[in-house]
């Protein structure tokens, strides 16, 4: 008994060559080996392809990105001092005080541990309650100058969402400055031209 044999399948037709004498040259990025190749694509020319715009001037981008460097780390360390202060309050039930006076003694204690349950210190001001409300209104600041340098990069949504988390996680706003501040040197780097000018 034999064994059905396949049919061998027929090569692509050759291209017929022109009969009118007209020689036409090829343009100078031509590449016939890639044109012949099925399956693939042509690449869109560089006028039809979509152009990077920034939303501002390369020294407002610069400007922004430097501002909100400065926002990051403040908010980034104040936030550290605040968890460190959330531990020591709600965990160890102690407050930072400045300049208070010790109850039993009498005397001025420059920086001293205030115990909340035996309230061993009066007066002063409360270092631990200060962090708090510094951080809450720097965050403010930095939210300002995340939509500041979004805005002018023209960057997605998801974007400003990842740079508004740094202010509340953290050692998230350390990670996120350094990426944002390579990621748009490097834009700004690849396109020189996408800047508004005026």
């Amino acid at each position: 008994m034999t064994e059905p044999t396949q049919p061998t399948p027929s090569p692509a037709p050759a291209p017929k060559e022109r009969t009118d004498g007209v020689r036409v040259s090829l343009p100078p990025d031509a590449r016939p080996s890639e044109a012949a190749s099925p399956g693939r694509a042509p690449r869109r020319p560089a006028a039809l392809q979509p152009r990077r715009r920034f939303g501002g001037t390369e020294a407002q981008i610069r400007g922004a990105l430097g501002f909100y460097m400065v926002c990051a780390w403040i908010s980034g360390t104040f936030l550290l001092l605040l968890v460190a202060e959330m531990i020591t309050r709600y965990g160890l039930g102690y407050d930072l005080i400045a300049g208070g006076t010790d109850r039993a003694t009498g005397q001025t204690v420059a920086l001293g541990w205030q115990d909340l349950e035996l309230e061993n210190l009066a007066g002063g001001v409360n270092i631990s309650t200060w962090i708090l409300i510094v951080h809450g209104w720097f965050y403010v600041v930095y939210l300002i100058s995340c939509f500041r340098i979004w805005t002018l990069m023209r960057w997605p949504f998801p974007q400003l969402v990842v740079m508004a988390l740094g202010g509340v996680v953290p050692f998230l706003s350390f990670v996120v400055e350094r990426k944002i501040h390579a990621s748009t040197t490097a834009e700004l780097r690849a396109n020189p031209k996408a800047a508004k000018r005026y």
